[in-house]
């Protein structure tokens, strides 16, 4: 198989590359910075001795970047059997800000990039015989079952100005929510095409020396003490094997899995006895009923339409199906 793993370099993705190419696989690192990615490049290709590991610059809040790399992985590699989406934007202490389109850059890395890189990328991914494309979601979505957490798409290209400041936390869980409702509605209109899709639910994972060096102190701090806790990022890269590669998920989409690789239900937050609260909030059963609400993934689908600008080609334009149910 020909695989893209974006964000390669490090956690899951950088176990994921070195899973994939241990088992002979064809690898793409789909990173931002060439200097960070090439020792992990080098690394896999002699633990491994797989020399197929090749790496490619992108910067998925960046339309051009997206761009560029969707062209040169076309002029290099004939099709593309696994497009796993894994770079993600979570800059513990940040502040509010645009990526370099005028988009926040937590939505325009976690939801709009991924949105524009498998368009541009149709025409490969149709050209596999079994086209799989995963989306690492994170259980950071799981506030969204309180009923009083905001879903607000309006704050997309300036901060609010009228109450307080949102938190990283809030931007990255609205993006991750918005990932899960793109999961679906991308694999309701992917179907048809024979393409699937669908979501990993990462409920941790052990961060990296480089990852923690990057956060401020007292964030730091909990890192180091979370790590304690949290899985290595071996065991959620395996997954990310399994369900892109196993015949066990062959034509299954519009799923997402939990850690075990058992599809998830929704869950409703209203009118549950407190243990079913529990089970929602602590379980691995259950994602938040607002990520099926057709009216709101709409509004994401329009989000990420106006984000990824004028597409190039108007041949698979995802547009093209109707979706809408019967």
């Amino acid at each position: 198989r020909i695989v893209i793993i974006t964000g390669a370099n490090s956690g899951v993705g950088r176990a994921a590359a070195m899973q994939f190419a241990a088992e002979g696989h064809t690898v793409i690192m789909a990173c931002r910075s060439r200097e960070r990615a090439e020792p992990v490049r080098r690394e896999i290709v002699e633990a491994t001795g797989n020399p197929a590991v090749s790496l490619m610059e992108v910067d998925m809040s960046s339309r051009d970047s997206i761009r560029t790399f969707a062209a040169e992985f076309q002029s290099r590699h004939p099709r593309v059997d696994v497009l796993i989406h894994n770079a993600a934007y979570l800059s513990h202490g940040d502040t509010w800000r645009l990526g370099p389109d005028g988009i926040e850059i937590a939505f325009a890395t976690n939801v709009a990039g991924p949105f524009l890189l498998t368009h541009l990328l149709l025409d490969s991914l149709q050209r596999s015989k079994d086209p799989r494309i995963l989306h690492a979601g994170s259980n950071i979505i799981k506030h969204f079952f309180n009923p009083k957490t905001e879903f607000d798409l309006t704050t997309l290209r300036s901060e609010p100005e009228d109450r307080r400041p949102t938190s990283v936390y809030h931007r990255y869980r609205r993006s991750k929510m918005a990932l899960l409702m793109l999961t679906f509605i991308m694999a309701r209109k992917l179907e048809p095409r024979g393409i699937t899709v669908n979501c990993l639910e990462i409920n941790g994972a052990r961060m990296s020396p480089e990852t923690l060096a990057k956060m401020t102190w007292p964030y730091r701090m909990i890192g180091r003490i979370q790590n304690l806790f949290f899985r290595p990022p071996e065991y959620m890269a395996e997954n990310y094997v399994q369900i892109t590669t196993s015949d066990r998920f062959r034509g299954v989409t519009g799923c997402n899995f939990n850690d075990k690789r058992e599809a998830m239900k929704p869950g409703s937050s209203n009118g549950t006895t407190a243990t079913q609260q529990l089970r929602n909030v602590f379980g691995r059963d259950f994602y938040p009923e607002l990520a099926d609400d057709r009216a709101t993934q709409e509004a994401v689908w329009e989000a990420c339409i106006e984000a990824a600008g004028p597409f190039t080609s108007n041949r698979h334009n995802l547009e093209d199906h109707d979706d809408t149910e019967s």
